[in-house]
């Protein structure tokens, strides 16, 4: 006879799911699904094409919710099912399939649970992720390109929309990149990456092979949607345009199509070569700057100087994270406190257990202080 004793497991997550439940509340999504689907059939809906994307967006992002709980629901209900199954028929495939299944659905659990924890302002708004290379030369624009490979792989395992929205090169990696990430919270759940991360390892680009210190800052800012509550007067901005450009200096696109914002009053610096055109880029490029001059002001408000973006000098002594590739394998959160001994999964993309302890850290902090 098997010993599957997993029916107070079982339960448990009920209860937690439950509370997420009350929190998430199914029935006010499948109200707003049936709203925003109504809309979306509206004959004169692409009329105004920004308001038709806004619309479809939220459609997709509702459904998306609401799949998730209902596929929830149904899983613990099979989960169940296939425990009892294993136990009458004594089924050693079947318990181990049910193990499997427990452990899966408890990771889901979890995650949406970390969900319920993002009720900041801004939080459910997509991210707008820029990674500068710190102290450290060849080694720090190497370790930017990996954070940004590792946040692209990271939104592509969760399939999560994202754009390339600037990219500064460097001989090895890159110099400066921002990408944007268009996800339900994608703010409220990227925001805890924001800081300097730092590199240790053996470096490639030494001809000694010493072990090397690098540093890279990742700042996290929520795409804020156009109003008229920043208003950014033509004679507070300069406006340069240059030649997209790639790797090498390979010209990637024949006009001057690229464009940097700066903002004379604050000095802040927007970057945008993704689009074809030099108006679009233009109009994204004061997207994104509107979105950091809101947080400035709100962060002036609130008397807190950088608490959204973080002053973030990628250098010693203000790292939040630490990967170290030599003389041993370990990445550690030094917030949260939490830990990986697979480097290699973290830069694959493997962030959620980073992410979900960075995010209850936050939010004990925030509830302790």
């Amino acid at each position: 006879m098997i010993n599957l004793d997993i029916q107070a497991d079982i339960a448990a997550l009920r209860s937690t799911f439950a509370d997420i439940s009350d929190v998430l509340d199914p029935a006010a999504l499948a109200e707003r699904v049936t709203d925003l689907e109504q809309r979306a059939s509206a004959p004169d809906l692409w009329d105004d094409p920004e308001q038709a994307q806004k619309v479809t967006s939220a459609l997709s992002h509702a459904q998306a919710d609401l799949k998730r709980l209902e596929a929830v629901e149904q899983r613990l209900d099979d989960l169940e099912v296939l425990a009892e199954l294993a136990v009458e028929g004594d089924d050693q495939e079947s318990a181990d399939e049910a193990r499997a299944e427990l452990a899966a659905i408890t990771k889901v659990i979890g995650d949406l649970e970390v969900q319920t924890l993002l009720d900041g302002e801004f939080d459910p708004r997509p991210a707008v992720i820029t990674i500068r290379a710190g102290a450290g030369g060849d080694d720090a624009t190497d370790f930017a390109e990996m954070l940004l490979r590792m946040y692209v792989r990271w939104a592509e395992q969760h399939g999560h929309a994202l754009t390339v929205m600037d990219t500064s090169y460097a001989d090895h990696g890159v110099k400066s990149a921002t990408i944007q990430i268009d996800a339900p919270y994608a703010f409220g759940t990227l925001s805890i990456e924001a800081g300097t991360h730092r590199l240790v390892r053996m470096s490639p680009f030494n001809s000694a092979g010493s072990r090397e210190t690098s540093f890279a800052a990742v700042e996290v800012v929520p795409l804020i949607e156009q109003t008229e509550e920043i208003e950014i007067p033509e004679n507070d901005i300069r406006v340069d345009v240059f030649r997209s450009s790639g790797p090498g200096g390979q010209s990637v696109n024949t006009t001057d199509s690229a464009v940097r914002i700066t903002h004379l009053p604050t000095g802040t610096v927007v970057s945008m070569q993704n689009e074809k055109s030099q108006i679009q880029n233009r109009a994204a490029a004061l997207r994104v700057l509107q979105s950091r001059l809101l947080l400035l002001k709100r962060e002036e408000e609130n008397a807190k100087k950088k608490e959204l973006a973080g002053n973030i000098t990628a250098s010693w002594g203000d790292q939040m994270r630490s990967y170290v590739l030599a003389p041993y394998k370990m990445v550690k959160d030094l917030r949260s406190e939490h830990e990986s001994s697979n480097p290699d999964r973290v830069f694959d993309g493997d962030l959620d257990p980073f992410i979900n302890a960075g995010i209850r850290w936050r939010k004990k902090q925030t509830t302790e202080s």
